[in-house]
Parts: structure tokens; C-alpha cells; sequence
């Protein structure tokens, strides 16, 4: 891993757990580390309801765009966390995977989304001190 790690997180639309996850960890990370997020089958926008829940929370997901993942992108991560995308997540050996079991806030509203924007953040925290001592 380098001096400034890399975290990847994915899902399959890419439009909630993992953009969640990112704005979580570029809010308490600062620029200690490099945030990357991707999906399997892109949405078309982020998830309304996730937006609002991390609004509340004072972090803007507003200018982040689901994408593809790409190889590259998953060869240059030092770690990789997964959020229910299955098979199409590339696996390199040496690489940093962790499989988040997290529910999809896919078609749920602010009431149901903000649990799991909550349980993001205690993982995030408990990444980041792990990857930051």
C-alpha cells in the first residue's frame, strides 16, 4: 500500500451504499485517501434518498455520478470494498477485500436509508483507523 492509500467501493448501480461509503470517507478522510467508487450496471443518478440522508448528515454526494467498473480501476486500488455486486467484481491476489453485507436502499425512502447510511459510517470509521493508524 502506499503512502496514500486507495479505497475503492462498489456496488452494483452504484448510486447508493457506495456513493454513501465514498462521501463518508472523503468527509472524515480529508485527502489522507484516495476514494473511488464504481458499479457493475451504472444507474442513471445517485439515489435520491441516499442524497437527502447524507445532505443531512452535512456531507453533498450531489456532484458524484455513478460509473462503470472499469479493470484498471480495481488493479489500482489497495483495497476493495464490495457491496453485494457477486461475481462481477474482479479479484487480483494481494488485494484488500472486504464484502459489506449492507441492505440496498434501492426504491426506500429516507426512514429506511438512514440505518444503513449509519452502519456505513461506523464501517468507514473503522476502516479509516484501521488504514490511518
Amino acid at each position: 500500500m502506499s503512502d496514500k492509500p486507495s479505497v475503492l467501493f462498489v456496488c452494483v448501480h452504484n448510486a447508493g451504499r457506495s456513493q454513501m461509503a465514498a462521501g463518508w470517507l472523503r468527509h472524515l478522510a480529508g485527502d489522507r485517501v484516495e476514494v473511488r467508487s464504481a458499479g457493475s450496471e451504472p444507474a442513471d443518478r445517485i439515489n435520491p434518498a441516499a442524497v437527502e440522508v447524507m445532505r443531512e448528515a452535512g456531507i453533498d454526494i450531489t456532484d458524484q455520478t455513478p460509473k462503470i467498473l472499469e479493470y484498471d480501476t480495481v488493479q489500482s486500488s489497495d483495497v476493495i470494498v464490495t457491496m453485494g455486486c457477486g461475481d462481477a467484481c474482479p479479484y487480483f491476489p494481494g488485494k484488500r477485500y472486504e464484502d459489506w453485507k449492507l441492505d440496498d436502499p434501492a426504491g426506500k425512502g429516507v426512514e429506511s436509508v438512514r440505518p444503513i447510511r449509519d452502519e456505513i459510517r461506523a464501517r468507514i470509521e473503522a476502516l479509516l483507523a484501521d488504514l490511518i493508524p
